[in-house]
């Protein structure tokens, strides 16, 4: 092997059996360990780079609360910003109390297996302990990367099983009540689109003028509006596939002339107050709109105008969905509608659809080949 630069030891076979090297951080040597000669050598080489591009590398003596720290400073930039504040939250909320205190190098799957089972018994939801779970195995995930960890113990936990949050899909009937009922609503247009395009609420908040094209009845799906730890930013939009055309019904491109309409006195009304950000709904003033005051304000009062149950604002997107499927759409488009990764995913969060557009199938097969 070709000498390696200062700072960069050479990779040695150690008593025991296992490969080892080091590599000098923050004037400190820090051991990366493997089974095998690779494994150490691209740890190391991986060590290395994460040092020359500045990334924080924890000195190897850390408990879990101190690396936790400084991958979360570290993630900057690489997730988006709303991801990143959940995992925060899901770490110091839930792993630190319970876990902080344990060295990093002695971390294994019987800590998070304890953890998790006394987060269920304290009442958080399977999911949710999914959810922190999820952000725990990134983060140790970029310690095996680092060669701070030989593997990623999160690996080798079982988690609790996981039971689909039940959704209320309105009817067209329904739908037509609470499209009804927001007419006077001046954010009717976020309720139409949502109806009807099955558009999440964070990509309608973050829906500007620039990417709406009215003549055409089409709109963009550029962005999602999320909040980050400097507040409320308009990110890259959830997956790559929701970064999307929509064709627009007639009744969103109706809405929409309004909104322009009402938004014209809107600004003339605030005056020097107006933040002009080219956003199609906004506060009185121009901002963003809060994602919870939509729902406190707007939506859960406009339900009961409308006289119909308490539903979640994701259950409209559920609603596009089921209704756009069960009159014959086909999945591909829906899926493309909705901008699912695949239209697996489209086919396997509505089977309850897709079981009755079968039938109809075998129901034609009948017709085709039925006995004159």
């Amino acid at each position: 092997m070709a000498k390696r630069a200062n700072g960069e030891g050479t990779v040695v076979r150690r008593q025991d059996g296992r490969w080892m090297a080091a590599v000098v951080v923050s004037g400190r040597r820090k051991f990366v360990y493997g089974r095998t000669r690779d494994e150490v050598y691209r740890k190391l080489t991986s060590a290395v780079k994460a040092r020359q591009d500045g990334a924080v590398l924890p000195s190897g003596r850390e408990t879990l609360r101190t690396y936790l720290t400084s991958w979360l400073a570290g993630a900057e930039g690489s997730v988006r910003p709303s991801t990143l504040e959940k995992y925060r939250r899901d770490l110091e909320h839930h792993v630190l109390p319970g876990l902080g205190t344990v060295p990093l190098v002695r971390l294994g799957p019987q800590h998070l297996q304890r953890r998790y089972g006394e987060l269920i018994a304290s009442g958080l939801s399977p999911t949710s302990v999914r959810h922190v779970h999820a952000a725990l195995h990134r983060a140790l995930g970029q310690a095996v990367r680092w060669g701070l960890l030989t593997r990623n113990v999160a690996d080798l936990v079982a988690l609790p099983q996981m039971s689909r949050t039940p959704w209320r899909v309105l009817n067209g009937a329904e739908v037509r009540q609470l499209i009804a009922a927001a007419a006077t609503d001046r954010l009717e247009a976020v309720f139409v689109l949502a109806c009807t395009s099955g558009m999440r609420r964070g990509e309608v908040l973050a829906l500007r003028w620039r990417d709406v094209d009215l003549e055409r009845g089409t709109l963009a799906v550029t962005g999602s509006l999320q909040r980050g730890p400097g507040g409320l930013t308009i990110s890259e939009p959830k997956t790559a596939r929701s970064r999307r055309l929509v064709a627009l019904s007639t009744l969103a491109v109706d809405a929409l002339r309004r909104r322009q309409v009402r938004q014209v006195d809107e600004r003339s009304l605030a005056g020097s107050m107006w933040q002009e950000r080219d956003l199609v709904f906004t506060s009185a003033v121009g901002g963003p709109i809060e994602p919870g005051n939509l729902l406190r304000r707007s939506f859960w009062p406009l339900l009961e105008r409308a006289g119909l149950p308490h539903v979640r604002f994701h259950d409209l997107r559920h609603t596009a969905a089921t209704l756009m499927l069960s009159r014959g759409v086909h999945p591909k488009v829906a899926s493309e509608l909705l901008g699912h990764a695949t239209v697996g995913i489209t086919l396997d969060l509505y089977s309850h659809v897709s079981e009755s557009m079968q039938r109809e199938a075998a129901r034609a097969m009948d017709d085709i080949l039925k006995p004159d």
